[in-house]
């Protein structure tokens, strides 16, 4: 235990120690946090709807006629027909055979990876993939090479210098810390010529991007051929929780025999899925919601620019303001709570060293005066050395 008491003294020294926050209340643009009302601009709600209205009439009808519990593994008792129409409606909204749900999107991309390569295969991703997909491609003994950031070129030679066995592509399709989009026609291009699968995250894209919120492929205009595997999340745009992959056939029956992380977990309960066909529901209908995220977006950017704030190229909500060193981001993160503000700070090692940043999310719920609210306390960041 002196050990471990070392090591976290050295995180705090190094102020990349992570704490918790208890937050009281629905999620929306206003929380209470630790006691205290702040202004959010933290969440992934990016349609606003974690708390609305139908959704909770929907998880307490799921619950009263499915219980709260889903018992089992989805192989054993625990698929039920709420799970089921999830599922097909889910596939349908993708332009997919079928869908599969998983429990959350770390164990849909450990599940996705570990099942379809091992040992002598080759995994391809993205420097600033997500973890889960770093850490999927780790547990599948597949030999994996991670190309630089969006980089065409250094994937060509990667892909070029792989030997026999399977391959596959991963990347995210909107990077969660840099919030910009992959380049998913010409990975698509790279991957038919290579003979080799291409894998989306799409946890940021669904819901926000492409037609009726069908996520990056979509805005890109990509189908199920370009596009063979496709993960998603329920937790974020759609509001509440899980993941999902979609795909044909073959790729789906290969998940329910091979895939670890859906075979040996207790099914999610069908209340929730009954909340989440409301979400994808309302998601898809209520494009206003996507317009006022573009319209959040392009107010947020103007306003920084003039600020002359350090921003990065993202049209999505993901809107980073590069602090630099953890010390600075911490600091940014303390002036603007101050002023009764939430954002997070991001530190390595989810970010790289020297890439420390605010990062700042938007919702369809923000409003005008929020928003102002926000530049104006960003107008007075601290920009001295720390």
């Amino acid at each position: 235990m002196q050990r471990l008491e070392a090591d976290l003294r050295g995180r705090r020294e190094a102020r990349l120690y992570r704490t918790r926050r208890l937050v009281d209340g629905p999620v929306g643009p206003e929380l209470r946090v630790d006691g205290r009302p702040l202004l959010a601009f933290c969440s992934n709600d990016y349609l606003g709807l974690a708390s609305h209205p139908r959704l909770i009439a929907a998880l307490r009808a799921g619950a009263q006629e499915h219980g709260v519990g889903a018992g089992a593994a989805h192989l054993i008792s625990g698929h039920s027909r709420a799970h089921q129409a999830l599922e097909e409606e889910l596939a349908e909204f993708t332009g997919r055979p079928r869908a599969l749900l998983f429990s959350s999107g770390y164990m849909a991309n450990l599940g996705v990876v570990s099942a379809l390569l091992g040992r002598g295969d080759s995994l391809f991703e993205d420097r600033l993939n997500h973890a889960s997909l770093v850490d999927a491609g780790r547990l599948s003994r597949a030999r994996m090479r991670r190309y630089q950031h969006a980089d065409l070129e250094s994937l060509r030679r990667q892909l070029a210098a792989a030997g026999p066995g399977r391959r596959l592509i991963a990347t995210d399709g909107v990077f969660s810390m840099d919030g910009d989009i992959a380049p998913l026609r010409a990975l698509a291009r790279q991957a038919r010529a290579a003979d080799a699968w291409l894998m989306v995250d799409d946890a940021h894209g669904l819901g926000v991007l492409g037609e009726q919120g069908r996520g990056s492929p979509s805005h890109c205009g990509l189908g199920a051929e370009e596009v063979p595997i496709l993960m998603g999340t329920l937790g974020k745009a759609l509001g509440c929780c899980g993941a999902f992959v979609a795909g044909g056939e073959a790729l789906i029956e290969t998940l329910i025999q091979r895939a670890r992380s859906y075979i040996y977990t207790t099914a999610p309960p069908a209340a929730l899925a009954e909340a989440t066909r409301v979400a994808l529901r309302l998601a898809r209908a209520e494009e206003w919601r996507r317009e006022r995220l573009h319209e959040l977006i392009q107010g947020f950017r103007s306003g920084a620019q003039e600020l002359g704030l350090p921003l990065l190229a993202s049209q999505t909500p993901i809107q980073p303001i590069l602090a630099g060193s953890a010390a600075r981001a911490l600091a940014w993160g303390r002036h603007l709570e101050q002023r009764g503000i939430l954002v997070g700070a991001i530190r390595p090692p989810t970010v790289p060293e020297g890439g420390a940043r605010l990062r700042i999310t938007l919702s369809a719920l923000h409003s005008d005066a929020q928003l102002a609210r926000l530049l104006e306390a960003l107008a007075d960041l601290p920009r001295e050395a720390v």
